[in-house]
């Protein structure tokens, strides 16, 4: 095994579980909007598949580098439709029509 590929697994296992503990201690109130502005945020990772769509080889290559620009877009539209629902939950209701008879 390579040292670059030990470092690159010493990083991600990091960051798992630096990840998990950060997001367990968020309350339950917090978590839809953490999770929205987090997921608006992939669109950096949207970019990075591309840069490595650009330089893939082989069939296994692009394979994996179109799940992962599919992927990072539907983690993207994810987080702009959950903030969209968040909000419209903010909106002030419309106020009841009266139906009231016109018998004076």
């Amino acid at each position: 095994m390579s040292l670059d590929l030990l470092t690159a697994i010493t990083v991600f296992v990091l960051g798992v579980l630096v990840g998990f503990e950060v997001i367990s201690k968020v309350p339950a109130t917090l978590h839809t909007p953490l999770m929205s502005g987090a997921n608006s945020i992939h669109g950096i990772v949207v970019i990075g598949a591309m840069l490595v769509t650009a330089t893939a080889e082989g069939i296994v290559g692009y394979v994996l580098a179109f799940v992962a620009v599919a992927f990072g877009a539907m983690n993207v539209v994810g987080g702009y439709v959950v903030t969209d629902r968040m909000l419209h939950m903010f909106k002030a209701k419309p106020a009841a029509k009266s139906t009231q008879g016109g018998a004076s």
